[in-house]
């Protein structure tokens, strides 16, 4: 008997990802995974060990707390915001909720993949529109968005670290609406820009048409818990709240939330650590020969390399160190790596690494 599916699954090639779970040692310093440098907040890992005999329980399938929490966090209505088993549940629901084969999807690249991956699956029309920095190219860029279709921006933009300003986004936003084109703004890192606040998500109130992603995973360095949100008008919401899955969000993600979302300290000490330490490593590897870092407005750094980056993501895995190898991103090639800006100590042993390939 043969099995049938949809084409566009046959053709799924699944997107390959940072992070050290295929790699079995302990000592492994990984930089491939940009999460908060100081790692998750105390308090919760209290409440999770507090709370640990509570997975004998269904979880809240709504969320409740965790959006309560949100709506004094992001200063919206209950109305605009969903909470979804990491950000990427939300990229794939949202695809399959308001894009079909009839959507033009514009994506700029090289970015975060799992959007081409979403929109392929739905069957989308998915044109590329290649740039290292948006901003320099943005009116030529605007020319291009599609009738009635969608486009997929990430800000800060993963993997280049580039920021778009707030007036820049408004810009791509007024246009698409002219043109009945939703925009979903990947926000998963604006919570790590120092100094900086170009987040769009007041706006939401005023254009239908914007959806904005964030991601607790980033900023509280919670990979293993799987949480993330989305913000949109009434209408987005109560769409993507009819298709999500029934306890998507388990009670211990829950708990982390809610405890995080009341610790906005952690954001910024993690953001001082930023700051400096991107300097630090800026400097000290543009110093290597061979080696030139992209400018970046947040916790990782794009850096050009004039050897092939799978040869020298092995040669540093022998040190115990991991980096992203980019030659799987749309737009790059095998002479980028990436790598996540980590406490002082950490980096160091990248630096020593480095100069002593």
């Amino acid at each position: 008997m043969k099995i049938q599916t949809k084409s566009s699954i046959l053709k799924h090639i699944p997107v390959v990802h940072g992070g050290k779970n295929h790699l079995s040692s302990p000592q492994i310093i990984d930089f491939s995974s940009n999460i908060c440098p100081i790692g998750t907040p105390l308090s919760v890992k209290k409440i999770l060990k507090k709370n640990i005999d509570n997975i004998k329980n269904y979880p809240d399938s709504n969320s409740f707390n965790v959006i309560s929490n949100l709506k004094k966090y992001t200063k919206l209505e209950k109305s605009n915001l969903l909470v979804g088993n990491g950000a990427i549940e939300i990229i794939y629901n949202f695809c399959f909720a308001f894009l079909s084969k009839k959507t033009k999807v514009l994506i700029p690249v090289p970015t975060f993949q799992e959007y081409e991956s979403a929109a392929k699956l739905n069957d989308c029309k998915v044109s590329y529109f290649k740039t290292m920095n948006l901003s320099q190219n943005l009116n030529s860029f605007i020319s291009h968005i599609p009738k009635n279709g969608c486009v997929f921006i990430c800000n800060p933009n993963n993997p280049t670290g580039k920021l778009l300003q707030k007036n820049q986004l408004l810009e791509i936003i007024k246009k698409a609406k002219k043109l009945s084109t939703l925009i979903f703004v990947d926000e998963c890192f604006i919570e790590m820009v120092p100094e900086s606040n170009e987040s769009i998500v007041s706006y939401v109130k005023k254009h239908e048409n914007l959806f904005v992603l964030r991601s607790l995973t980033k900023s509280f360095a919670l990979p293993g818990i799987r949480i993330g949100y989305g913000i949109g008008s009434n209408q987005m919401i109560k769409v993507l709240k009819k298709i999500k899955i029934p306890w998507s969000v388990n009670s211990l993600a829950q708990d982390a939330a809610n405890t995080a979302l009341k610790n906005k300290s952690h954001l910024a000490k993690s953001n001082l650590v930023i700051k400096k330490e991107s300097q630090y490593l800026v400097k000290k590897i543009n110093e290597i020969d061979g080696f030139r870092c992209e400018q970046s407005s947040t916790n990782f750094i794009l850096v050009k390399i004039k050897q092939d980056s799978t040869k020298l993501q092995k040669k540093l895995i022998e040190k115990n160190i991991l980096i992203r190898d980019c030659k799987n991103f749309r737009g790059l090639d095998k002479h980028y790596i990436r790598i996540a800006v980590k406490s002082h100590n950490e980096n160091l042993k990248l630096i020593r690494a480095l100069v002593n390939l």
